[in-house]
């Protein structure tokens, strides 16, 4: 699968108002990566499971709470009309100019 048929597939799961176009993904992009971070926080502050069965369910919570975020980014860039691969290949050649250039640490969108 690619970002091109991934992002079509969305487009069929996506039930919300044409009046919450963008703010409902983008919501909805911001609680699911709360949850990715809520589950990380909790093997922070617990620790893995020293198990690997154990490991192997955490894993795959947080597995499931990234295909969520990958969800909202998807009907998120449907809605701004962009194509989910053009955004990945605009993330990679920033980062990979960033790279290059020594700038990959630090803060800041213009480095």
């Amino acid at each position: 699968m690619d970002f091109k048929e991934y992002q079509e597939f969305c487009k069929t799961t996506a039930i919300y108002p044409d009046s919450a176009k963008i703010m409902y993904p983008a919501l909805g992009l911001a609680g699911e990566a709360g949850e990715v971070a809520n589950k990380v926080k909790k093997i922070v502050r617990d620790g893995l499971p020293e198990d690997w069965r154990g490991q192997a369910a955490v894993k795959e919570l947080i597995a499931s709470e990234i295909g969520d975020v990958l969800w909202y980014c998807a009907a998120l860039a449907t809605d701004l009309d962009m194509p989910l691969e053009r955004l990945a290949l605009d993330n990679m050649n920033k980062l990979k100019s960033r790279k290059e250039r020594g700038k990959i640490g630090g803060s800041g969108d213009n480095r």
